[in-house]
């Protein structure tokens, strides 16, 4: 059986042969990007680099990253849904286009992989009013031996891709399938479910632009991604994603917890709690160290912690068992992501603590729920917010238990209940913000640049040990952590806004560089805490001659920036607040 480390090794090499640079796999906790909660594909953390500005490996990328989707949650429990998944990417920044990307593709299937060809087929985009059809794509497949009968041409809900905002690079993709089932047809049926996608060519070819309208770019980019799950099912002739080596040794122990077998009516259930273990292990094993709550990331973590509990309950499961679930996950990956093994104890302490926060409610909360709902066809928004308040049920635990009953569920009173107490938003726990993945909008550009001043004039007023713990940038204002013991004086609060404003009425020049990671960190570069960076990055300076170092401040950061402090306009503090145990959060804005 092919194993998770000799597929990605077997991609990597071979892209590596290809004049392709391995980039490290980025966070799960977007650095600077308001508009999702996870790193949500590959091609995430190199947005920056989609539009132009040059990444400091070159043209040529491929990694493998970790990612977490969360609008998927509840379709896992089929075969082949996952909150987090590892994403096998390649990269051309402006450099090879369709032939040369089409033709890794099959490569790599057919000659590493060695895929028969008759197992393959081919989507490509049909075109519309805002783009021709892409004969181009079809063509090179025909010079690979493809059939006519075996590519199938469809629509942008198909094949096309972006952009992620309202506006930004897009195109046209074309997707490849592998049959999965006994006799594979002539000619290829998209609709047909035995025909299974196993990896997606993008072609970034245009710009949306604010008029709706669609113009060529510049650069060209090719964007690829492969899931390393659905690709092992496929290649270990697998119906089943969770039969493959990746999650076997977590289905064997709930076996053990549950003394009940894989096979038969359990498998849901299984499935359920071997993914949501597994996400929350990686998300808590991040450096970023979040915490279940009830708010962004840790809201995520707390929903999947206790979906999971629930169906473990359902499978009589005892005591308390996503630990036990954690430990074999962080075996199957710390080699790859050695943080897991770094963050051990903090994973094992915060599932165990949730754990038995809710499993003290569970019971208590299911029979409030069975009272409630007792000849009913609908529950009202006030009871589904009493399981909420009282007994920790999400939202999408009534719901869920609501659906099972076939009963309905009045989420509009739910909502009004809800805005009373909290502010969170149910967007959230799918993922998503309301700006665009690359927003690039000039208000934006302005708070990059003034969190690079605040983070220095912090360092300044409170003490140069103070570290960027994580911020979050949206057109409205910036949030930016750090490490400090107590609450900021009113007096420290007033130095570090005076301090920001003074080097913006300065007019100081930002410039940008690339170089080395370690001589970057040796010349003063600030990085944040736990961040994990390629060897080669980009650097900010905001240049300063009445420094001894010349510069005010000098960051490790993807941009995008001012070109000088002037443009930002005036900071504004407007909130100081604890974020965590020994972190602190400011809230700022600038205005005109």
């Amino acid at each position: 059986m092919i194993t998770r480390e000799e597929l990605i090794k077997e991609y990597i090499e071979f892209f590596r042969k290809n004049k392709h640079k391995q980039i490290p796999s980025s966070s799960l906790i977007p650095i600077n990007d308001p508009t999702v909660l996870f790193t949500t594909a590959g091609m995430h953390p190199l947005v920056p680099y989609l539009t132009g500005q040059k990444h400091p490996f070159g043209k040529r990328l491929v990694s493998v990253q970790k990612c977490v989707r969360t609008g998927d949650i509840d379709s896992v429990g089929d075969k082949v849904h996952h909150t987090f998944f590892e994403m096998l990417g390649n990269w051309s920044l402006g450099d090879y286009w369709k032939k040369e990307a089409i033709q890794f593709s099959f490569d790599f299937l057919t000659k590493e992989l060695k895929i028969p060809l008759e197992k393959l087929a081919i989507t490509c985009f049909k075109g519309n009013e805002d783009a021709p059809k892409d004969e181009e794509s079809e063509k090179i497949w025909r010079s690979l031996e493809i059939s006519k009968d075996r590519i199938a041409f469809l629509g942008k809900e198909d094949n096309w891709w972006g952009p992620a905002g309202k506006t930004g690079p897009c195109g046209p993709d074309t997707e490849i399938f592998y049959y999965t089932g006994k006799t594979v047809p002539k000619k290829f049926d998209p609709k047909d479910k035995d025909w299974v996608e196993i990896w997606n060519d993008v072609f970034m070819q245009y710009e949306k632009t604010k008029e709706n309208k669609y113009i060529p770019l510049k650069q060209k980019n090719v964007d690829t991604g492969m899931g390393v799950e659905r690709t092992l099912a496929v290649l270990n002739q697998l119906e089943d994603n969770y039969q493959t080596p990746i999650f076997h040794p977590i289905i064997k122990e709930i076996e053990i917890l549950s003394k009940k077998k894989y096979e038969g009516h359990y498998k849901k259930d299984m499935r359920i709690i071997a993914d949501h273990i597994r996400a929350t292990t990686l998300v808590l094993g991040d450096d970023h160290l979040v915490k279940p709550s009830n708010t962004e990331q840790g809201y995520v973590i707390r929903r999947l912690i206790r979906r999971a509990v629930r169906y473990g309950n359902r499978l009589e499961i005892k005591n308390n068992f996503a630990t036990k679930i954690a430990l074999i996950v962080i075996e199957t990956y710390e080699n790859y992501y050695p943080e897991l093994k770094k963050n051990k104890n903090f994973i094992l302490t915060q599932l165990d603590e949730e754990e038995n926060k809710f499993r003290k409610t569970l019971e208590s909360g299911i029979k409030e729920f069975e009272k409630i709902s007792k000849s009913k066809k609908i529950i009202s928004g006030k009871e589904a917010f009493l399981l909420y308040q009282s007994y920790g049920f999400p939202i999408e635990l009534t719901e869920e238990l609501a659906s099972e009953k076939k009963i309905k569920l009045n989420m509009d009173e739910y909502d009004k209940e809800f805005e009373k107490h909290q502010h969170l938003s149910r967007t959230q726990s799918a993922g998503m913000f309301k700006s665009g993945l690359s927003d690039n909008s000039e208000q934006t550009t302005k708070l990059h640049t003034a969190t690079h001043l605040l983070n220095e004039a912090l360092r300044k007023v409170l003490g140069k040990e103070v570290k960027q713990r994580g911020s979050n940038i949206t057109p409205e204002r910036l949030r930016f952590d750090f490490n400090f013991p107590r609450k900021l004086t009113e007096k420290e609060i007033k130095e570090v806004e005076d301090l920001v404003n003074k080097k913006i009425k300065q007019g100081l020049k930002v410039e940008r560089t690339e170089g080395n990671l370690q001589s970057a960190l040796k010349s003063g570069a600030q990085a944040e805490f736990g961040h994990k960076y390629p060897d080669k990055v980009s650097v900010y300076t905001i240049l300063d001659k009445k420094e001894k170092s010349g510069f005010f401040s000098k960051e490790i950061c993807t941009g995008p920036h001012v070109k000088n402090t002037k443009e930002i306009g005036h900071f504004k503090i407007i909130k100081e607040e604890s974020s965590a145990a020994g972190i602190r959060r400011i809230k700022a804005i600038v205005e005109d």
